[in-house]
């Protein structure tokens, strides 16, 4: 292994995932997977196929780059959709490709009518309407105008889904900000229905809307964190609870990072260890080497404060971490050697380190720590 750790996705355990959220949503409901970020740090090129094999048959993506590598691994009938960012250039490519991509300004609507007419081919378009995130998505007066041209230009548009995206459906603290969002929305839909338009789908939740706001899963939800195993936040599983009662079958966590013993050395007491003067060792210590720190995803406020499971146990880091090297405490593991595993998310023995709590030791959301790891660390599948 040239790298200095490894990635696992667990084949088992999406497919638990993929089957709890399917029979969570209401009948008729697709399910759209969010492979944005990577696939949230997993690996498009790693997570796609197996997702495929679990039953997923739509893929969302943030870009045109994400999107073309998803069409380049997925099987012909598949659909993507981009849901951000993709250059009107580009909207060749995508509409010679059936990919779907948002419209949420006229200069967009426009310029996939000329790829359409260009490639003869409908353009496949999700208009997103702006009901109070303030981020994308045609207000009031500019829908108006838009569903004035889509009608124009019909033969050339495939109008596939009118969408929104909710400003905070994790929080119970934007409960009405995000009432107001679903009242806006279907305001908005009776504006387009009452010109004579319709989409194929109308689609708004995310993860956490979900399951907190079942109303708002319409014809499509477009989920990201639960297929990964994890819950939005911990209210939306509280939530999730108090509704439908503990869950039966539990989502589960489809990734582990691992990496390995790089060297063992003994520290004297009065001895500082790493850069600068943050560990002072007050006692003779051993301590051992990971070749892993803020280069590949190890964030540098886990300083003395992150754990590694080895041998079974749960050890500290020591000192700064560094670019692409960590210290940990192992002077009371008997018999650790070069080469032996320590696993930075994941289980060993009977414990585990939860993305949950690396995140929380690192000041982060657990989005953030997953799309934090760099794609050059190889991704592998087990079962």
């Amino acid at each position: 292994m040239f790298q200095s750790s490894s990635i696992e996705i667990s084949r088992s355990a999406l497919k638990q995932n993929i089957h709890f959220i399917k029979n969570y949503l209401n009948d008729g409901v697709k399910l759209s997977s969010v492979v944005k970020g990577n696939a949230y740090g997993h690996g498009i090129e790693e997570y796609v196929p197996i997702a495929e094999e679990a039953g997923i048959e739509h893929f969302s993506v943030f870009s045109a780059d994400e999107a073309l590598r998803v069409k380049r691994i997925c099987h012909p009938s598949t659909s993507v959709m981009i849901m951000g960012y993709i250059d009107n250039p580009e909207l060749d490519w995508a509409v010679e490709n059936d990919v779907e991509f948002y419209v949420f300004e006229k200069d967009r609507l426009e310029a996939a009518v000329v790829a359409a007419k260009k490639k003869h081919k409908k353009a496949r378009i999700h208009i997103e309407v702006e009901t109070g995130m303030n981020r994308t998505g045609f207000d009031a007066s500019g829908l108006k105008e838009a569903m004035k041209y889509l009608k124009e230009n019909e033969e050339f548009i495939s109008f596939e889904g009118l969408c929104t995206h909710f400003a905070g459906a994790e929080s119970i603290a934007n409960y009405v900000r995000v009432q107001n969002q679903i009242k806006k929305f279907n305001r908005l839909r009776r504006t387009i229905e009452t010109a004579g338009m319709r989409p194929k789908r109308y689609h708004t939740a995310c993860s956490a809307a979900a399951i907190t706001y079942p109303k708002t899963q319409m014809d499509m939800v477009r989920v990201g964190i639960l297929q990964y195993g994890f819950w939005p936040t911990r209210e939306t599983f509280v939530q999730y609870v108090h509704k439908n009662g503990m869950p039966g079958e539990q989502l589960k966590r489809i990734l582990s990072w691992k990496s390995k013993i790089m060297n063992v050395k003994a520290i004297k007491t009065g001895e500082f260890i790493g850069y600068g003067t943050t560990f002072l060792a007050q006692t003779d210590k051993v301590i051992a080497t990971v070749p892993i720190g803020y280069a590949q995803g190890f964030s540098r406020s886990l300083s003395n404060v992150g754990r590694v499971l080895l041998h079974g146990k749960r050890v500290a880091v020591i000192g700064l971490v560094n670019m692409n090297i960590m210290m940990i405490d192992v002077t009371t593991i008997e018999g650790v050697n070069k080469g032996d595993e320590v696993v930075i998310i994941g289980e060993q023995g009977e414990l585990e380190i939860s993305v949950a709590s690396f995140s929380e030791l690192s000041a982060q959301v657990n989005y953030e720590t997953l799309t934090r790891l760099p794609m050059s660390i190889p991704r592998m599948i087990v079962d």
